[in-house]
């Protein structure tokens, strides 16, 4: 059997599989919003693919005040806008409990936070199941020796007390798995670590080539045919246990037509010095889309990242093909043997009820 004839079988097997599912592409729309704030960038971890770069990013703590105030640019659409709270560790900061509320308080329509599972400032005791709409854990392997090779001594065993804790408390949680080279292997060993956990959703995300990655040996990214024949088979897998799977598309079909998310869709990514992206494969760059100036967002002058969402190359995504080449290839001709997607387009694997 060759290679090409075993990859077309794994694919007809997905296939298959996804017929008890269902399986969708997440459509990129004006009518939903997603911002993400990073409301410090300290971290009581040090993550092999760490995508945070105190350069660019700052290296300070926003005040509660400052905090509330930038929510407050952002509330006129509130109620079509998803919130996530990031850092650094988000739980670090004493007054995330306050930042939740506002939140709660100003309409948006979800509020999230990310969380590496040490929750620090007792947050559980602070906010209640009704203030936030999800908990997202990250844990970077199957295994103690793998996950904390990559997140550092002694974190699996506390994103799973962390984890279990939350969910004592009635919380709505979610899981979310960086894929790398250095846990790629263990992928196919989260269902049945999850299963019974009682997450209600599972993230799968890929390495971005910014911060601390883009300086380690070799490229930490898994190749094209492994993410095409690895990730959708596992998560299909963890969908089978009635779980939601959301995982990036990476790579476009010959049939299916390149779109930017900056060109249609409202995303944020804002952080602490004030720099305020609409990309999140820029952040390494100061080609930010705008900054925070006296409580108001101020475009930027060109060129930046805007300038940038509407150009079309045959390899997809402009970003990609600057920032990180060595995700393609090409045939001898010269043409890119695919293109790349967007890395705001996801694929979404929904239980079928009963």
């Amino acid at each position: 059997m060759t290679e090409t004839t075993r990859f077309l079988l794994i694919l007809a097997s997905q296939r298959n599989a996804w017929d008890s599912m269902k399986k969708q592409t997440v459509a990129f729309s004006k009518n939903s919003s997603n911002l993400f704030f990073h409301i410090l960038t300290k971290c009581n971890l040090s993550c092999v693919h760490c995508y945070i770069n105190k350069e660019q990013h700052g290296d300070n703590t926003l005040d509660i005040d400052t905090i509330k105030d930038w929510l407050n640019i952002f509330s006129n659409k509130a109620g079509r806008t998803n919130l996530i709270f990031l850092g650094g560790e988000p739980t670090l900061h004493k007054d995330l409990h306050l930042a939740v509320k506002e939140a709660k308080h100003l309409g948006f329509k979800s509020v999230t936070i990310d969380t590496n599972g040490y929750l620090f400032h007792d947050i559980l005791d602070k906010v209640s199941c009704k203030d936030i709409d999800f908990l997202s854990f990250s844990l970077d392997g199957a295994t103690k020796k793998t996950n904390d090779n990559i997140r550092g001594e002694g974190s699996y065993d506390k994103v799973m007390e962390g984890l279990k804790k939350a969910l004592l408390k009635n919380f709505s949680c979610s899981m979310i798995y960086t894929v790398s080279d250095m846990n790629i292997h263990e992928l196919e060993l989260m269902p049945d670590l999850i299963t019974g956990l009682g997450i209600k959703r599972f993230f799968i995300q890929v390495i971005g080539l910014r911060g601390k990655s883009s300086k380690a040996d070799g490229t930490l990214r898994v190749s094209k045919k492994t993410w095409l024949t690895t990730i959708p088979e596992v998560a299909g897998k963890i969908a089978s246990h009635g779980i939601i799977v959301t995982y990036p598309k990476v790579f476009l079909l010959k049939n299916e037509t390149f779109q930017c998310a900056g060109s249609v869709a409202d995303n944020y990514f804002v952080f602490p010095n004030g720099r305020v992206y609409q990309c999140p494969i820029c952040e390494d760059f100061a080609l930010h889309s705008y900054e925070i100036r006296q409580n108001e967002l101020v475009a930027t002058p060109k060129i930046n990242e805007k300038d940038l969402f509407g150009l079309t190359i045959p390899e997809g995504c402009v970003m990609n093909k600057m920032i990180q080449p060595q995700n393609l290839s090409y045939s001898r001709d010269g043409t890119p043997d695919h293109q790349i997607a967007c890395c705001m387009l996801k694929e979404e694997i929904l239980p079928k009820p009963g």
